[in-house]
């Protein structure tokens, strides 16, 4: 039996609020370090058999407070990394709606063929987030990720439709259990 605790990073530093930072790698804000480090003791008293993060500080910080905590290797599987968002990362999202107007509903209406910024499409992702899924060792595994494979995730397991998904995201720094078994 797997069991899968999906955790969302904690608040990223304020220059990047309101900007598209996907695979962008930056820490947290003073606010999102005292968070994790707060939810670190809760999270290790779950008692995970191993602690896997996207690679990204932002996921890192917490990962790896959970696991010196529970005594078990935070270990990177780029895999849960959010979704990449081309040239569109580092931008704030004012100036890509400026500029491209309503295309970035594309990421819902067109998920299998739509590039936001020339990176990945919708689809692309949900398949990487679910074959992360199958590879998970037996256990209690806990993942400290991204609101997209988070969302890609529980959406595919309700069989929800894609234009569901953003509401599946959930808020920084909240977890999701999945007893997960064989399947997702």
């Amino acid at each position: 039996m797997r069991t899968l605790l999906l955790v969302r990073h904690t608040e990223v530093a304020r220059a990047w609020r309101e900007r598209c930072y996907g695979q962008s790698d930056m820490g947290l804000s003073r606010a999102g370090a005292a968070q994790a480090s707060a939810l670190a003791p809760d999270l290790a008293a779950w008692r995970p058999d191993v602690v896997l993060h996207s690679g990204l500080r932002r996921a890192q910080i917490l990962a790896d407070a959970i696991a010196k905590r529970a005594g078990v290797a935070a270990l990177a599987d780029l895999r849960w990394m959010e979704r990449d968002f081309g040239s569109w990362e580092g931008r704030s999202w004012a100036a890509i709606y400026r500029e491209t107007g309503s295309a970035m509903d594309g990421m819902i209406d067109d998920p299998a063929g739509f590039r936001p910024g020339n990176g990945e499409t919708t689809m692309e992702l949900a398949a990487r987030a679910l074959a992360a899924v199958q590879d998970l060792p037996s256990g209690r595994v806990l993942v400290v990720t991204h609101g997209g494979p988070i969302a890609a995730i529980i959406g595919t397991r309700l069989g929800k439709s894609v234009q569901d998904w953003p509401t599946l995201v959930p808020p920084l720094g909240t977890s999701v259990a999945l007893d997960i078994g064989g399947d997702v």
